[in-house]
């Protein structure tokens, strides 16, 4: 990506690795109720249907979530505060399995307002998850 008139320029890059087996405990300890306060709506839905087929699906699900809002909120420079928070920002997959961030309520607006677009890549093996977020603008 480049400067100039019409070209993408990087505003933030976010990375973040997690712990599988961090998130696995604090389900345990915690049950749905930390699943509810990480997760939006959308992706509890997903969240519970993997859960119910296979519970080492649902963990690493919650992590590579856990995973890409922590690598957004570094890339859009907020960390977890207002408007970022848990659930306001949702990792989401395409028809094709894409993952692509969807953001609600006021930091939607705020986002939205700045003119930026953001781009997520996760990955998982059984013992850490990880993300990747590039924010840009073409303003």
């Amino acid at each position: 990506l480049g400067c100039g008139e019409g070209v993408a320029m990087i505003v933030g890059v976010g990375v973040d690795i997690c712990e599988v087996v961090r998130i696995e405990r604090a389900l345990t300890r915690h049950g749905a109720r930390f699943a509810e306060k990480v997760l939006g709506p959308r992706e509890l839905a997903v969240w519970r249907a993997r859960s119910a087929r296979y519970a080492d699906r649902g963990v690493r699900f919650v992590a590579t979530r856990f995973s890409a809002k922590e690598a957004f909120s570094k890339a859009i420079s907020l960390g977890l505060r207002m408007p970022m928070t848990w659930r306001s920002c949702e990792i989401l997959n395409a028809p094709s399995g894409a993952p692509y961030i969807a953001l609600r309520g006021d930091l939607s607006t705020w986002f939205e307002g700045k003119g930026w677009r953001a781009h997520v890549s996760v990955s998982d093996e059984s013992a850490y998850a990880i993300s990747h977020v590039i924010v840009e603008t073409s303003q």
